[in-house]
């Protein structure tokens, strides 16, 4: 039996610029199930980067509810939006957001700093993190030694050391060139379906919206489509197959 991780219900966001009012969301209700690979696209200005804000705890509605994990956050404070948002949250960014001086096996322990996990487990929990991201050899490298495809690894392998219960994923693979788009969503779809990890993906790409199991689509604020996959693609099978081809090169 699933259960309910995300609901949202007549969820409104209004952004005030001088006399102006801007909808960036109109009354959108929706609901998540724990282990749901999601993702959602929509044009510039369609509100899906809003609605990602809103999900993430960074920002509050207008008006209408949130609940993540049984939690209405609108009855939340400052600090306690902060504290589920470090236990149950974590993220992947567009431009990774690495900090430069600092080693990969580093930049994944920055999340424990503010959690409540004892600081001896710090470093070999960071490490584990990366093993599961095919970062465990790199783990003393820098940012500016390291592909932006390693990079991303290296900020996949930061949003899981503090095991959440879902990943949310702002255009992960913007940066990226084809091959490792395709790589690093077969990390996402491996987490998804190995360790039952919640993913919310956020992209323009409708190719890799397809990797997603469900897409919800914006424009203007609303949800206009909510639909599942037309054609999934497996990353793995996409990579199978590249290899393939490389070899039958090579000879």
């Amino acid at each position: 039996m699933t259960k309910e991780l995300i609901r949202v219900e007549n969820l409104t966001k209004i952004y005030r610029m001088g006399d102006n009012a801007v909808h960036a969301l109109h009354c959108v209700s929706l609901r998540i199930e724990e282990g749901e690979f999601v993702a959602i696209m929509g044009p510039s200005g369609s509100g899906k980067s809003t609605f990602m804000n809103i999900l993430s705890c960074l920002d509050r509605p207008t008006s209408g509810s949130y609940w993540l994990d049984g939690v209405d956050t609108s009855r939340l404070d400052r600090d306690q939006l902060a504290e589920i948002r470090n236990r149950k949250v974590g993220f992947v960014f567009q431009n990774y957001q690495l900090l430069a001086r600092t080693s990969a096996v580093e930049n994944v322990e920055l999340p424990l700093l503010y959690s409540d996990v004892p600081e001896r487990e710090h470093r070999q929990r960071s490490m584990d993190a990366l093993r599961e991201v095919g970062m465990q050899g790199r783990e003393h490298h820098h940012p500016n030694q390291l592909s932006g495809g390693q990079q991303q690894r290296v900020a996949i392998a930061r949003a899981l050391v503090t095991r959440p219960q879902i990943i949310m994923a702002d255009e992960p693979t913007g940066a990226l060139d084809s091959h490792t788009s395709v790589e690093i969503m077969a990390i996402l779809q491996k987490l998804n379906s190995e360790q039952g990890l919640s993913v919310v993906l956020v992209t323009h790409e409708a190719d890799i919206a397809q990797y997603a199991r469900r897409i919800i689509y914006f424009k203007d604020g609303f949800v206009v489509r909510d639909e599942g996959a037309r054609e999934f693609r497996s990353a793995d099978q996409e990579l199978a197959v590249l290899g393939t081809a490389a070899e039958g090169v090579a000879a």
